[in-house]
């Protein structure tokens, strides 16, 4: 069988895998803590349930809508825009998509020719990678020089050839929660319009920032840095709603122009339920976000002492935002036995029915990705078993 030299290049998602694993021994009756995926472990607020059950009943779901979305539902990203950034878009610079991954790879999928180079501060989410790969571009990795996970200018500016089309940055990071501040934005952006490259800037977790730190958008600095920027945005992170499958994408409208036509024959329109219960979402009361918000905080400032008191595991300054904490367990690794990460993982995994991610998968192997979007009493539990695991105690 021969398949498409793109896809031939393309790993799976770890995190997915690693989901899909722990789920899999839930069903076997295991007692799995799962501290492996990007999901809030809140339920979707009820007055959003309760606008897509009103749109089923008034019979608005049933048929097609518009590839890029429903106009109603253009104007609520716009106005929220408006609210959070301060900045003004038109409707025709505005796409909906089926989640802000298919938003990142339409985009990737309408900018890049074969051998084009993307930029990817790392470490960075795992899709990144893969799906320049799946648009024919060529990742290039660019690590921070001062291990602080940000990339400056001189970094980028090493990292560039005349084949560098884009540059994709997260702010709050995953998998760090690193926030970049204002200057650094700065900086970048005009680096980026000087040199004619795209940004893509994934501000999925913009709302979920701690302890008095501060979100800063690329958008909001100047008009050219907006013009040379797609937004990259959605609802599951700050409304809990992994499963509706809600994103969108902002951007010059010569560009959603083209993200439209690919949308229309790749996916046709998102959910039309989806999209009622998003217009709720970023139109209807906002005091979820912030109970959520307040309580992924309390969860990071609980849990942040206890993982670093484990031996072996090296945490630097405690994360601002998004709701991950990235560690470098190598120490613990060697001192458990163990040659790899991955194979302490699955060991942790298999022992202690304990699922967090490889840091591999984000470009760094010596590390591990911890997500505190799950229950206290689980986060304390999977602490404690780690913690039993590193010192060689067994199962109970």
């Amino acid at each position: 069988m021969r398949f498409s030299k793109n896809v031939t290049k393309v790993q799976p998602s770890a995190t997915l895998a690693l989901n899909a694993k722990a789920s899999e021994m839930k069903t076997l009756g295991l007692d799995v803590v799962d501290l492996s995926a990007g999901q809030p472990d809140f339920e979707t607020p009820e007055n959003i349930e309760a606008a897509a059950i009103k749109a089923i009943k008034a019979g608005k779901v049933s048929g097609y809508t518009a590839a890029t979305g429903l106009p109603e539902l253009k104007k609520a990203i716009i106005d929220r825009v408006k609210v959070d950034y301060g900045v003004t878009y038109k409707p025709s610079e505005v796409v909906v998509t089926t989640g802000a991954k298919f938003a990142l790879y339409t985009a990737l999928q309408v900018l890049l020719n074969q051998g084009d180079e993307v930029l990817i501060p790392i470490p960075g989410w795992v899709s990144y990678t893969e799906q320049v790969r799946l648009a024919g571009g060529v990742p290039v990795s660019v690590a921070s020089l001062a291990g602080d996970y940000k990339v400056t200018v001189d970094e980028l500016e090493a990292a560039r050839t005349d084949k560098t089309k884009l540059i994709i940055l997260n702010s709050p990071q995953n998998p760090t929660g690193v926030i970049y501040s204002r200057e650094d934005l700065t900086q970048i952006g005009n680096w980026a319009v000087k040199n004619d490259i795209i940004i893509i800037s994934d501000d999925i977790y913009n709302h979920l920032v701690y302890n008095g730190h501060q979100f800063h958008a690329l958008i909001d600095i100047s008009e050219a840095i907006r013009k040379q920027t797609i937004l990259i945005h959605g609802l599951s992170k700050s409304y809990s709603m992994t499963g509706w499958r809600v994103g969108y994408a902002l951007g010059d409208e010569r560009i959603t122009k083209v993200m439209g036509i690919l949308i229309g024959h790749a996916t046709g329109n998102p959910t039309a339920v989806s999209q009622y219960a998003a217009i709720e979402a970023l139109t209807g009361p906002q005091e979820s976000v912030e109970v959520m918000r307040r309580s992924f905080e309390e969860r990071l400032n609980t849990v942040y002492p206890l993982l670093k008191n484990i031996p072996g595991f090296e945490l630097k300054e405690k994360p601002a935002g998004a709701f991950y904490l990235f560690i470098n367990v190598k120490n613990a690794v060697l001192n458990s036995g163990f040659t790899t990460t991955e194979a302490f993982c699955e060991a942790l995994l298999e022992q202690k029915y304990v699922a967090v991610v490889p840091g591999r998968s984000f470009g760094m192997p010596d590390y591990i990705r911890i997500s505190y979007a799950a229950s206290m009493a689980q986060l304390k539990e999977g602490i404690i078993r780690i913690q039993d695991f590193v010192n060689g105690k067994a199962n109970d």
